[in-house]
């Protein structure tokens, strides 16, 4: 009994010890850009809290805080739909950082068609970037579906979906997007 009794402290000591190295070797390669992710909330992104609690030597160039400020920025975009125009501030995500893109370019214009009366939904003809997430939408929420569609709201609606954006001003949409399909125009704000 003795002898089993060893072999397994032996064993668990060295689960142990390679469970400390595992952690320690997964932390060496890792930079701050490496852990950042949304939080969803103002206030910030992980990225800017491991940049706090790991700031650059002296002498060195802060690449990630530079980062960071920029993320701060709220990216704007015009949303012309029925005749109007609405501002729309987009979250800060790769597949809304994409649609900025696409924007830059040109504008972007998609047909779209109502959907359940509470949503217009439109094919993007390409695919974005998904970070798709349970959300329950309000009127206003420009989101991604499946990747290439663009889901523009009304009303509400509870799926999983990426997040774009939303109208920063809600008077006159429900009138603006009517009862039918449209034509929605997207562009950056200048």
């Amino acid at each position: 009994m003795k002898r089993n009794t060893g072999k397994r402290r032996q064993m668990l000591a060295v689960l142990s010890i390679a469970a400390v190295l595992g952690m320690a070797v997964s932390g060496c390669g890792a930079s701050p850009q490496d852990v950042r992710t949304d939080t969803g909330e103002t206030g910030g992104t992980e990225t800017e809290t491991a940049v706090e609690n790991n700031p650059a030597p002296e002498g060195e160039d802060n690449q990630i805080a530079d980062v960071s400020e920029e993320e701060e920025t709220e990216m704007k975009m015009q949303v012309e739909v029925g005749g109007s125009t609405f501002t729309a501030t987009l979250v800060n995500n790769s597949a809304a950082t994409e649609l900025a893109q696409m924007m830059r370019n040109q504008p972007v214009v998609i047909q779209m068609s109502d959907y359940a009366g509470f949503e217009k939904v439109g094919s993007l003809g390409t695919s974005l970037s998904t970070s798709n997430q349970q959300t329950t939408t309000q009127a206003g929420d420009i989101v991604l579906y499946q990747g290439n569609q663009i889901v523009m709201f009304y009303g509400s609606n509870s799926w999983s979906y990426t997040r774009l954006g939303h109208i920063d001003d809600l008077t006159g949409w429900r009138d603006a997007l009517g009862n039918g399909d449209v034509t929605v125009t997207f562009s950056l704000e200048e």
